[in-house]
């Protein structure tokens, strides 16, 4: 009985879930050997994000401070707000002094940069790309179109408020920010990470369920597991 019931809930995976190149499929080793590959295991995690309580006292203390010092950022460019990020790792306003260092892939990353208006379409790629990132994590929403969709706000193919489908520590308003309010931006960012006030990723794993019935309803073709991936 129960193996029928696993080969009906691979079915439906299969169905509703699967695109063809994450079946489960065998292939050679280099040994010669038939292995079998299951994407699910192999590319995405099987658990729930878990929230990760702070430590006490002066150990925290030192590591937010840590933290706070050490930025480094994973921009996610949708719009006209990636023109201003180049900027900052220029000699004119060189964020690099301020201990922020831009990185290419989420695991490597601590910040998420938001930048510009989010499609439907996009919103799916960013909420993966966030969910890869190791905790403690931030997100820094950047313009008027994360805050309530700016020029967009009525357009059939955009969110409105980026907080309902993704936890936002900083806000940086604005259509689009000059390169002086992202700093300033990171400096908030700063300030709140060593008040210990930094755990929105925390909050993200407790209302897991809010945030993830959120994204399914504007998300139609949720083709992926609902797990961090």
């Amino acid at each position: 009985m129960e193996r029928e019931f696993d080969k009906a809930i691979k079915e439906m995976y299969k169905e509703k879930f699967l695109a063809p190149e994450n079946e489960v499929r065998q292939v050679s080793a280099p040994d010669g050997s038939i292995i079998e590959i299951d994407p699910l295991k192999d590319y995405f995690c099987q658990e729930r994000p878990k929230e990760h309580k702070p430590r006490k006292g002066v150990v925290e203390d030192f590591l937010n401070w840590a933290r706070a010092e050490s930025l480094w950022v994973l921009g996610f460019g949708t719009g006209c707000g990636s023109i201003e990020i180049p900027p900052l790792v220029t000699p004119r306003f060189d964020m690099y002094r301020y201990g922020v260092q831009m990185r290419p892939t989420p695991r490597q990353s601590n910040v998420f940069i938001i930048s510009g208006y989010l499609s439907v379409k996009t919103l799916k790629r960013a909420i993966r790309s966030y969910e890869q990132m190791p905790s403690p994590k931030y997100i820094i929403a950047l313009g008027s179109c994360t805050i309530n969709g700016g020029m967009y706000w009525d357009s059939y193919n955009t969110i409105n408020r980026l907080d309902h489908y993704m936890p936002v520590d900083v806000y940086i308003a604005g259509c689009m920010p000059r390169p002086e309010a992202l700093l300033a931006g990171f400096g908030k960012l700063k300030e709140l990470i060593k008040s210990g006030q930094g755990e929105k990723a925390n909050e993200y794993a407790r209302n897991f369920d809010w945030y993830k019935a959120n994204q399914k309803k504007i998300i139609r073709d949720w083709n992926m597991p609902d797990y961090n991936w």
